[in-house]
């Protein structure tokens, strides 16, 4: 089974993938680094290269090859979902999680975070107006791709493991051990 996370760019993929993953004794792993890793760059600089279709064309790619995988925990790209194939994908893979969290708090993460500016593209002028142009062509295809959702404002990361961990449980047919 695979697990995977999605949600806008400070949503908290990364850190409950970690935690979830352990939990679970699943692996886990961060789809954009495995992107940065086999190019050999950042996604700011993929994207300054090869625009976003060069880049949605690597992420596919990823993430075809990682579907492979069995006992993973997948904590998607923010952008993911933006494909449809991939969103069919990532279905029929296991449960997919949609990692909510409102605009304020999106935003105060992201600026939080000293790795964004260096490693990520603003995809639609930075700030608070990007998350808001953003999220409103994305939220439809979360929706629609999320099996779970948590809305991860209040939430610790223990206590979002916790959610996921029991919304998993609850799916698995009996006599099924993860």
């Amino acid at each position: 089974m695979i697990i995977t996370l999605i949600g806008y760019r400070g949503s908290g993929k990364t850190s409950v993938a970690a935690g979830l993953a352990e939990r679970l004794g699943f692996d886990w792993v961060d789809a954009d680094v495995v992107i940065e890793q086999t190019a050999g760059r950042s996604i700011r600089e993929i994207f300054a290269a090869e625009g976003e279709p060069g880049f949605r064309q690597r992420e596919r790619a990823v993430i075809c090859e990682l579907l492979r995988r069995e006992k993973l925990v997948l904590a998607a790209g923010g952008g993911a979902i933006l494909d449809a194939d991939t969103r069919r994908d990532l279905k029929l893979a296991g449960p997919v999680v949609w990692l909510q969290a409102s605009v304020d708090v999106l935003a105060e993460r992201i600026s939080g975070d000293p790795t964004t500016a260096e490693r990520r593209p603003n995809l639609a002028g930075g700030g608070r107006a990007e998350i808001e142009r953003v999220l409103a062509i994305r939220e439809p295809l979360y929706r629609e791709c999320a099996t779970f959702t948590i809305f991860t404002d209040r939430l610790s990361v223990a206590e979002i493991i916790d959610r996921i961990a029991i919304a998993v449980a609850a799916r698995r047919p009996p006599g099924v051990n993860r």
